[in-house]
């Protein structure tokens, strides 16, 4: 079992319990739901046998929902001895990470545990997530399945399995010291103080809210308590192939939120439009076009190719300030305007060095990168200048 950061003391203590969380453990349990109606009387009936009376609690269901699960927890929520309440909304923004972020929003409480409606996060762990934070003093507690006494044994199948332990992997490779100390950051299952949260900052996408929260609100203070991963306890698992690939955007977007690693991404996604660009090249110089009209109309194709990349991989989170026809135009007017500087240069490369057309096309994108980031983060997805007056333009809305 991992320790504290700041070395704040063991979790191992058997008589560490729900009992020993003073009246500063007060928590808002945020429980994010789609389509869970067969589930939450079991999660509300647990919930009632494990917290104890002492610790002041309240349930929020943040309900993304297209069946009758936002009335059945109306309906359960009459028998609980703390009060339940249900936010539903219109329109799932962020997905699950969305509605937690929403639930953290209206969470009241010096301490807010995030947890799933299907019952795979056993409740009675609730009162020892806050009480290990109150003993140790920290601002994050996450229940994990990769310490000892931990399990993944409710992921059902091998394919889920390895899914799980390739993200984690992948996770902690991309960001080895905001995640330090934390073993399971697929983790779904975590308490957080509220005061280390700023809601604003996050921009979640999919379901791993905890990477999100680590990544961006930087908990200084880290432990883990273990847990099973329980059998679903009804309904079907929310998992899908579109799920994971959110969830890779999701990474590359938290991975290039500074400056200089937005920049060194732009650059390799550059580096991957040099095969659409050649390869067009290849084909019209082959069939006997002129290089330098050959590479205004090859040029096209690696325009398309890195927009797509960008917009999904880079700018995900800016796209909304402009309209995606807009953010088009602008992005191909930029890469098009680029060629009044490469082609020169290429001709330049060509006719007085003696280089080949394609490793001279190479080198001109090579030294104009760095200016077409620049002006494509400027002009394209920065967001629009305020008015005078402090009130923003209208603008249209966004595409994706």
């Amino acid at each position: 079992m991992t320790t504290p950061r700041t070395g704040a003391g063991e979790l191992g203590d058997p008589e560490l319990s729900g009992a020993q969380v003073a009246e500063p453990g007060a928590v808002t349990i945020v429980v994010p739901t789609f389509n869970e109606s067969g589930n939450i009387r079991e999660l509300l009936r647990r919930l009632t046998e494990s917290v104890p009376a002492r610790l002041p609690c309240e349930v929020l269901f943040v309900d993304d929902s297209t069946d009758d699960t936002p009335n059945v927890i109306r309906d359960a929520a009459q028998d609980c001895p703390f009060p339940v309440d249900v936010l539903h909304r219109d329109t799932p923004d962020g997905g699950l990470g969305g509605a937690v972020v929403e639930g953290i929003r209206k969470a009241g409480s010096g301490w807010i545990v995030v947890m799933d409606a299907d019952l795979q996060h056993p409740p009675a762990l609730v009162p020892e997530l806050v009480a290990a934070g109150e003993h140790t003093g920290a601002d994050l507690v996450v229940a994990s399945r990769y310490i000892r006494g931990g399990s993944r044994e409710g992921l059902a199948g091998g394919y889920r399995i390895a899914v799980s332990r390739g993200a984690t992997w992948l996770t902690r490779v991309l960001f080895p010291r905001r995640l330090r100390g934390i073993s399971d950051p697929m983790s779904g299952f975590f308490a957080i103080r509220r005061s280390v949260v700023t809601a604003d900052a996050l921009k979640p996408l999919g379901c791993k809210i905890l990477l999100e929260l680590a990544v961006r609100c930087r908990p200084e203070r880290v432990v883990e308590v273990p847990f099973v991963f329980q059998d679903r306890f009804a309904g079907e698992s929310k998992s899908t192939a579109r799920e994971g690939t959110r969830f890779l955007g999701h990474l590359a977007g938290l991975r290039t939120a500074a400056p200089m690693a937005r920049m060194f991404a732009f650059g390799l996604i550059g580096l991957t439009g040099f095969v659409p660009n050649l390869l067009a090249l290849d084909l019209l110089t082959g069939g006997g076009m002129h290089y330098l009209p050959a590479e205004v109309v090859a040029n096209q194709f690696g325009v398309v190719w890195n927009f797509l990349l960008i917009e999904v991989l880079l700018f995900r989170d800016r796209r909304r300030h402009r309209h995606w026809a807009d953010r088009a135009g602008r992005f191909a007017l930029l890469a098009n305007a680029d060629l009044l500087l490469r082609i020169p240069l290429i001709a330049l490369l060509v006719s007085w060095l003696g280089m080949a057309v394609l490793p001279a096309t190479a080198l001109a994108l090579l030294t104009t990168f760095v200016l077409r980031f620049a002006a494509t983060e400027a002009l394209v997805y920065l967001p629009r200048r305020r008015s005078p007056a402090g009130v923003a333009r209208t603008d249209a809305p966004a595409g994706t």
